[in-house]
């Protein structure tokens, strides 16, 4: 799996919080890596699909992980950046972009804010569309511009 496979997958997961809540999506993780570990099984071919390593397993995990336990805080942060939007007015599909990318920013020091903010706007452009991805850039921007101060 690429790394952006893997942001794509993750952005599903986190899609699903308000769903089953917080408190349920390690569980549902867990069930959604197993899913993942089975169709990257057997690739038809290298350049179709790349198995399921157990280093990319332990990445999702731990960002998942991380991401919930920081989940309020994120929250707190994204309501401070998208000019006092609420963030129940937010579609699903841009909270749940949102919430990955803020994590990466925040939390993880892997990923450059400039990396994080591309791959965002790069999933609402496939899963939402062009307003949307102004808007997520504008908001992870907000919070790159705050977190340098």
């Amino acid at each position: 799996m690429t790394r952006r496979e893997i942001r794509e997958y993750i952005f599903k997961v986190v899609f699903q919080i308000p769903f089953y809540g917080a408190d349920n999506m390690q569980e549902q993780a867990a069930i959604d890596i197993e899913s993942l570990k089975e169709l990257y099984k057997d690739p038809i071919d290298d350049s179709d699909k790349v198995k399921m390593s157990q280093n990319n397993e332990k990445y999702i995990t731990d960002k998942l992980n991380g991401l919930l336990f920081h989940l309020n805080d994120i929250d707190e942060c994204l309501g401070k950046n998208s000019d006092n939007w609420e963030l129940d007015r937010i579609g699903k599909e841009e909270l749940a972009i949102l919430r990955l990318a803020a994590f990466e920013i925040l939390y993880d020091d892997e990923v450059p804010d400039a990396v994080a903010i591309n791959e965002a706007v790069e999933i609402a452009k496939k899963y939402s569309d062009e307003k949307s991805a102004k808007f997520i850039n504008g908001v992870l921007s907000g919070i790159k511009n705050s977190k340098e101060k």
